[in-house]
């Protein structure tokens, strides 16, 4: 037994800490094995399907991360991703998951999640993919982000969008080109276009 419990640490760790029930038992794992180690506080279940190392230092995203495992459909989005792209100084109180019109959210309870709906077309335009903590997340590209950020200016603060903007443009190297590609689909161009122009 101690030697299974070994490799399911060396397992968590090689994942940094988190990982999926249904990805354990995968891997070859037994389930009296993780319930050994939570009993001995060495695992514990952070939400439902989902565990992590007790004492663990987790790497500098782990609620998107946690977030991300929880809605493998979700895309970060909106003050989520600015704060991923280092284009903000607002702390998100939420991570801002995009799911498509229609579909039914997860039930989160950690971390606190806000799930906004977005037309299909929007949903699955500008989608990077990024390694986090050893795991898959994905995240609007900047200049769809800021496309999004001013689609719904109204729920994240029409100065926060802005600012945003000025950075990816200035400091990031967006190209307001890209970004106006993303305004057509999002149905902002005109909004966005002349803050653009006072930039360029």
């Amino acid at each position: 037994m101690e030697q299974k419990t070994k490799r399911m640490i060396d397992y968590f760790k090689k994942h940094d800490g988190i990982a999926r029930f249904s990805s354990i038992i995968k891997a070859g794992f037994h389930p009296d094995t993780l319930r050994a180690l939570e009993k001995k506080g060495k695992i514990e279940k952070i939400a439902r399907g989902l565990y992590r190392m007790t004492h663990y230092t987790l790497g500098p995203y782990p609620d998107l991360v946690i977030a991300s495992l929880q809605a493998p459909r979700g895309i970060v989005c909106l003050v989520s991703a600015l704060s991923f792209h280092e284009v903000t100084n607002e702390i998100p109180k939420y991570v801002d998951i995009a799911i498509p019109a229609g579909s039914r959210a997860n039930r989160i309870k950690y971390p606190p999640v806000r799930f906004y709906r977005f037309s299909v077309k929007s949903w699955n335009t500008g989608v990077e993919v990024h390694q986090a903590e050893g795991h898959k997340i994905r995240v609007y590209s900047l200049a769809k982000t800021m496309a999004d950020c001013f689609k719904f200016r109204n729920r994240i603060g029409v100065n926060v969008a802005r600012d945003a903007l000025k950075i990816a443009v200035t400091e990031k190297g967006i190209k307001p080109y890209d970004i106006m590609k993303y305004a057509k689909i999002c149905r902002v161009v005109r909004i966005i276009q002349p803050i653009l122009e006072t930039m360029v």
